[in-house]
């Protein structure tokens, strides 16, 4: 017999697992299927930390998104019993000109403090004096200035997908690891969803499968690109007081000169566990099956003259670890929460163009919300597919 749920939801990411157990919440029979068993390290959801803020350089658009997304964070710690966010303050850098680096958009820095003003986010802005005072481990230059959030934190993104689906388990969602979704079919009353295990149905599915998606829905792969990241941790554990939580914040800096500007972390797992720092390359289009998931040293050392040693000094040129992750990007590097052309049953949420998790929560909620009833608490009006397809009329 062909079991039937209320939803399936395709890919239990940071997206797919939020959205599997907000259903649950609500009381929907759900189904959550990943071809691989989450939390893992061969997506777009790993690297043992992520950067949450509330005033969002990416578009004040998505600020209610962080901003609820903590509400919910700060709700699964409870549930769970386990420290999933990690304050520590945050810096956002840049010189007071507009910066060339990119961060998903112009202006990150202007745009940050926008949100943060409309918000009422607590923040200060730093001159490159006060940086130097507060934050040695940067080294500025003295047309450069900081905004400073006293509330950003770290989020450990394996830990909450976990959690997330526990939970979701605990308030009767089905979940299947391991599992690949062969296709899926719309009918009059239903989606069929064949797998390599078995055939399902549901009334609605939701397709959060990440850099996935274009193997799901190859009629978009036009909008939805995958680019290979690396994420690096290197040694400071000669200089780790000035690099644990609580003396270095987390960080993104709008580097003048350079295409892509940085982020990074503090030595959240303590003096032998690195300090994490990251770019953004968009150089060749990749895909889970291709994706060159080795680091080679000439990688690492290019990341650390071009990126490490200028702005950290105190950081030593040994790589502790490298690992690859992948972004699913759009043009305008925003999301897509929406249903496929002419369907109201198959429901994208994947594209992060990775800025996604720190809005994860709140995103699974809308998707709750939108199967439910048709319409979110949130504003999702930037992020419809259409926008991306080049005719329009669909």
């Amino acid at each position: 017999m062909t079991e039937s749920f209320d939803a399936i939801v395709v890919g239990l990411g940071a997206m797919g697992s939020a959205t599997v157990l907000e259903l649950a919440k609500k009381g929907l029979k759900v189904l959550g299927i990943d071809r691989l068993a989450p939390p893992h390290s061969l997506g777009s959801s790993h690297g043992d930390t992520r950067i949450t803020r509330r005033a969002i350089g990416e578009g004040e658009v998505y600020s209610p998104f962080s901003m609820r997304s903590y509400e919910l964070f700060h709700d699964l710690e409870d549930k769970v019993n386990e420290t999933l966010v990690v304050k520590t303050g945050g810096l956002i850098l840049g010189n007071k000109a507009k910066s060339a680096a990119i961060n998903h958009t112009f202006d990150f820095l202007k745009n940050t403090l926008t949100a943060a003003n409309k918000y009422q986010i607590e923040h200060e802005v730093l001159e490159a004096k006060d940086i130097r005072r507060r934050f040695p481990q940067f080294k500025v230059d003295d047309d450069e200035i900081a905004y400073y959030e006293f509330g950003a934190s770290i989020l450990r993104p394996e830990m909450i997908i976990k959690a997330q689906l526990a939970v979701a388990k605990e308030l009767g969602a089905v979940i299947h690891t391991n599992e690949t979704v062969l296709s899926f079919e719309e009918t009059n009353t239903c989606v069929q969803v064949k797998t390599s295990v078995g055939v399902y149905e549901g009334e609605q599915i939701v397709l959060s499968c990440g850099p996935w998606l274009n193997g799901m829905v190859p009629d978009l792969e036009n909008a939805f690109k995958v680019y290979r990241q690396i994420l690096y941790w290197f040694d400071v554990s000669e200089s780790y007081d000035n690099f644990q939580v609580g003396q270095m914040p987390i960080f993104i800096w709008q580097l003048k000169g350079h295409d892509h500007g940085i982020y990074g972390f503090p030595a959240v797992d303590g003096k032998n566990g690195g300090f994490k720092i990251a770019s953004e390359n968009y150089d060749q289009i990749t895909s889970p099956d291709k994706v060159r998931r080795e680091v080679d040293t000439d990688e690492i050392q290019k990341m650390y003259n071009d990126k490490v040693a200028p702005y950290f000094p105190r950081v030593k040129n040994k790589c502790i670890k490298a690992v690859v992750c992948m972004y699913t990007v759009t043009d305008d590097s925003a999301f897509v929460i929406d249903y496929l052309p002419s369907s109201k049953r198959i429901l994208i949420c994947s594209p992060c163009s990775g800025h996604g998790f720190k809005h994860s929560a709140a995103v699974g909620e809308t998707v709750a919300e939108l199967l439910l009833t048709g319409s979110s608490t949130l504003n999702i009006s930037a992020f419809k597919l259409n926008r991306l397809l080049e005719d329009k009329s669909l």
